[in-house]
């Protein structure tokens, strides 16, 4: 069997894979709802696509993240708001888009309610990056972030409160906030890393 054929069954197996309505009504719910397209690669080393924010962005200019965005009123599914946003930001077509699973919904610090959508993609994808979402994307194996050694999780203070902030050091990306938290989920239940975010992100933080 072929690795990623491993990998996509054990994600299945180790996720819910729903595909269930956004819960209330949009601009109705505790926090605003948002989610992302996590993508895995159908190669021999499984590879999640990530991109760069661009920097004009008034939120998180510069910083790594997943395509994916708010929901709004055309997404009756989280599912249906991270394709629609894959395909706007990065070009990736529904149709080449596989589900495995879902990640439960993390609350950021800035307020949002994040669903993950997790999926295989084929090899060599045709990208079509929006420069107004993205500076650049890249690919980087889900493996590398099973390892202990390029994680960390730290404290950060915001003038009011202290959190427990993950980071994630590849080369000259500092990858943190709750893209590293999603990541490191998934890498505890692809590879059963042990990764301790040391909070729980199903709260307010």
């Amino acid at each position: 069997m072929r690795a990623a054929e491993v990998l996509y069954s054990r994600l299945k197996s180790g996720l819910a894979l729903e595909r269930a309505p956004w819960s209330g009504q949009l601009g109705d719910t505790q926090w605003p709802q948002a989610a992302v397209l996590v993508t895995l690669t159908d190669t021999d080393r499984p590879e999640v696509l990530l991109g760069r924010r661009a920097n004009h962005l008034p939120m998180h200019p510069g910083e790594v993240a997943f395509p994916g965005g708010k929901r709004e009123n055309v997404d009756a599914t989280p599912w249906d708001t991270a394709l629609r946003e894959a395909e706007e930001e990065v070009g990736i077509a529904a149709s080449d888009v596989a589900p495995l699973g879902e990640l439960p919904p993390l609350i950021t610090r800035t307020g949002f309610e994040v669903l993950p959508c997790i999926a295989g993609v084929p090899a060599g994808l045709n990208l079509a990056v929006d420069p107004g979402e993205f500076d650049s994307v890249f690919y980087q194996p889900l493996e590398a972030f099973a390892d202990a050694g390029v994680f960390r999780v730290e404290p950060m203070f915001d003038g009011q409160r202290e959190r427990m902030v993950p980071h994630y050091a590849l080369g000259a990306d500092n990858i943190w906030g709750v893209t590293a938290a999603i990541l490191a989920l998934l890498a505890n239940v692809a590879y059963d890393a042990g990764l301790d975010l040391k909070r729980d992100w199903k709260v307010t933080p």
